[in-house]
C-alpha cells in the first residue's frame, strides 16, 4: 500500500533530532495532506529541558525538515499553531499545497544521515568555504566559532568542569539512567550506549554502577568515578575537533516560537554540515547551567552542585563572550571525521501516529 504525501513528508520528518531521542511529539493524520503536530516538552521529567526550550529547539527541528521533506514532494508546507492548553503543549496544524515552481530542497538528502558524532574528530580546520555556507544555513543566527588550538583547550576544560555537575547531580542521574539503551547498537527511543563515546570496559562499569545512586555516589567520593567519563566524554572530544561554536540570536529568547524558530536554523545548520561531509555533536550543558544561573530557578537541590553554576556561567562568557550565556540558542563541536557506528533511531510513523498521547 503506497503512502499518502502527508505520510511520505512525515516518515522524513520523524528524523528530525531531539534531546536525548525523547521525540517529543505525535502526529494525527487528518487526511492525505492534513495532520496535526501534538508536541510536548519533557520539563517535568528531564533537568535538562529548562522550561522546555530543549523540547522547542527539537520541534522547530521537525517543523524546519518537514519543509524540507515536502519540497522533494512539490509541495509547500504550511504549518500554523494552534492554541495550547498548557505552557509544556503544543499543537500545528500542518497542511501540504501543491507548488509547481518550489524547488526540492537540496538538504532533502541528508535528513536521515544526519547523526551525532560524540568520539574525537580531525582536529584539520574548516575551510573558508565550509563556514560560508554553515553560517548562511544559521541566519539570521550568528555563528561565534571557537576554531583554534587555545580556543579548543579552553572549551575542552569548560566542558570537563561542566561535566562534573552532570554526573554529580542526583537530578541528572535520574535522566542518564533512563535514557541509555545498554549493550546496544542502536535505538529507536533512546540513546544506545555505543553511541556514548566511552571505551568497552568504562562502558560496562559505568552500566553496573549506574544500576544504583548509592554506587554513583561512592564511586565519585572514592573512586574518582567521574574522572575516566569526563575524560573520554568531554575533555579529549573538545581537543579533538575542528573547533566549537554558538548559534546566537540579535535578542535574548524568551518565549516559545523564539526556541522553535532557532530549532529550525539548528536543523539547517546540522544538515548543512552532514552534506559538507563534517560530524557534530551538540554541547548545551554550558549554556543550560547558563539559563539556570540568570533565571535563579535551582538545577539541584544539591548545594555543592548549584554552586558550580555560576562559575560556568562566567566561564562561557569569558571564552565565547558575553552575549552567548544571554542570546545564545545552541551550541556544539564540529570537524571532519569517520562515519558513525552506533547512532540512535527513531520510532517508526505507525506508532507516532496514533494520536497525541506521550
Amino acid at each position: 500500500m503506497s503512502l499518502t504525501p502527508i505520510q511520505q513528508v512525515l516518515e522524513l520528518a520523524r528524523w528530525a533530532p531531539s534531546g536525548d531521542n525523547t521525540q517529543p511529539w505525535r502526529f494525527e493524520i487528518l487526511a492525505d495532506d492534513r495532520a496535526i503536530l501534538h508536541a510536548h516538552d519533557t520539563r517535568a521529567h528531564c533537568v535538562y529541558d529548562f522550561q522546555g526550550r530543549a523540547s522547542q529547539l527539537a520541534l522547530g527541528a521537525l517543523i524546519e525538515t518537514l519543509h524540507i521533506a515536502a519540497s522533494g514532494l512539490g509541495y509547500r508546507a504550511i504549518v500554523e499553531k494552534r492554541s495550547s492548553p498548557g505552557g509544556d503543549q503544543n499543537h500545528y496544524a500542518i497542511t501540504l499545497h501543491p507548488d509547481p515552481a518550489l524547488e526540492k530542497s537540496p538538504l532533502i538528502e541528508t535528513i536521515t544521515r544526519r547523526s551525532v558524532q560524540r568520539r574525537p574528530m580531525s582536529m584539520r580546520n574548516l575551510s573558508p568555504t565550509q563556514k560560508q555556507a554553515l553560517e548562511q544555513a544559521a541566519a539570521p543566527y550568528s555563528v561565534c566559532w571557537m576554531e583554534t588550538r587555545r580556543q579548543r583547550l579552553a572549551m575542552a576544560g569548560l566542558l570537563f568542569r561542566s561535566a562534573k555537575i552532570r554526573l554529580t547531580a542526583p537530578e541528572a542521574y535520574s535522566v542518564h539512567r533512563s535514557i541509555i539503551a545498554w549493550r546496544s547498537r542502536y535505538s529507536e527511543d533512546r540513546v544506545p550506549d555505543q553511541a556514548i563515546g566511552l571505551d568497552p570496559l568504562t562502558l560496562r562499569l559505568m552500566e553496573w554502577v549506574m544500576q544504583r545512586w548509592s554506587r554513583v555516589l561512592f564511586f565519585n567520593k572514592y573512586l574518582a568515578g567521574t574522572l575516566a567519563p569526563r575524560i573520554q566524554l568531554d575533555w579529549l572530544p573538545g581537543l579533538a575537533c575542528a573547533g566549537h561554536f554558538a548559534l546566537v540570536a540579535e535578542r535574548p529568547p524568551r518565549a516559545v516560537d523564539d526556541f522553535v524558530e532557532a530549532g529550525r536554523a539548528v536543523q539547517r545548520f546540522w544538515l548543512t554540515a552532514t552534506q559538507l561531509g563534517l560530524q557534530m555533536q551538540p554541547e548545551m550543558t554550558p549554556l543550560i547551567f547558563s539559563w539556570y544561573h540568570d533565571s535563579h530557578e535551582p538545577f539541584s537541590q544539591t548545594g555543592s552542585v548549584q554552586q558550580a553554576l555560576p562559575p560556568i556561567r562566567a566561564q562561557l562568557a569569558t571564552i565565547m563572550g558575553d552575549l552567548v550565556p544571554s542570546h545564545g540558542v545552541f551550541m556544539g563541536r564540529i570537524g571532519n571525521g569517520n562515519p558513525i557506528r552506533s547512532r540512535s533511531l527513531r520510532l517508526s510513523l505507525s506508532r507516532l501516529a496514533q494520536g497525541s498521547d506521550r
